[in-house]
């Protein structure tokens, strides 16, 4: 069956699909830093803040009930509850370290892990993810239930393109580092983000880029995003991949895994459930 992405997809309850024209949604605001960080010293290395944006804050917006989609019988399941046979690690490709007990797995820390990723390769797909923030979290800002959903992974480490896993519930942080945000990109349109504790959902419409024969940028990835149900990222083409430090840019690449961050902050690691995923012709 082929699936137009953008044909806009609701992803509240059951990512249904809406009837509205994507021209009808609230698109996202350019991207913009304010306040400007300090300009870095001639010669000065690039440096973490001069990417960080602190306004405008997203409004809250508090989300309707706690749902759970089941996946539709043409998914494909990449966790049901009872283990990680669809994953392995990212660093040696062994299967997946994390934890599963009780339905969910969750980020292994303790053991240094490190980040995993699916088994299978994808290019344009819709997604669903459900996580959660321990209702104990401690910490703030970047150091706060820290983790990292990447819609391609293209490489070791944090390679790829980085959809923010954060708790943002009474959190200051950059807008653009904020759960919900395309990191150091676009700041979510609004905080849909549930109290810690409480079960989350991403539901996703991602379109792979595509690239010439001399490995430039032919047409840039498009991501379409809904957090608890709530639309916050609106069919936006990303710069290129996710950088801590310097400015997106892209590389050639094909289809590829996605991946779960484990990040270095000290809070306590999070948790998924019911992961599913559509590939899109």
């Amino acid at each position: 069956m082929k699936v137009n992405l953008h044909t806009p997809l609701a992803a509240c309850a059951l990512a249904s699909v809406l009837a509205w024209p994507i021209s009808a949604w609230p698109q996202n605001p350019p991207a913009q830093t304010a306040p400007p960080a300090p300009p870095a010293a001639a010669g000065q290395k690039p440096r973490p803040q001069d990417t960080e944006q602190w306004e405008p804050v997203p409004v809250v917006v508090t989300p309707g009930p706690i749902t759970s989609a089941p996946p539709p019988s043409d998914a494909i399941v990449l966790f049901d509850g009872t283990n990680l046979n669809e994953w392995v690690n990212t660093r040696d490709k062994a299967p997946a370290g994390w934890t599963v007990a009780d339905g969910m797995f969750t980020v292994n820390k303790r053991d240094k892990v490190g980040n995993i990723e699916t088994k299978r390769s994808f290019g344009s797909y819709q997604l669903h993810l459900e996580y959660r923030i321990p209702a104990d979290i401690g910490g703030e800002g970047q150091s706060r239930g820290n983790s990292g959903l990447f819609l391609a992974s293209t490489g070791g480490g944090d390679g790829g393109y980085e959809l923010q896993i954060l708790d943002s519930f009474n959190n200051k942080t950059y807008v653009n580092g904020q759960g919900g945000s395309v990191y150091k990109q676009f700041p979510p349109l609004v905080n849909a983000g549930r109290k810690p504790g409480e079960w989350q959902t991403y539901d996703i419409a991602w379109t792979a880029p595509t690239f010439n024969d001399d490995g430039s940028m032919k047409t840039p990835a498009r991501l379409t995003a809904f957090h608890n149900g709530v639309l916050i990222q609106s069919n936006v083409e990303l710069k290129g991949e996710t950088l801590y430090i310097g400015q997106p840019t892209y590389r050639k690449h094909g289809p590829s895994p996605i991946k779960l961050q484990s990040h270095g902050d000290p809070s306590i690691p999070i948790s998924f459930k019911n992961i599913w995923i559509r590939e899109v012709k």
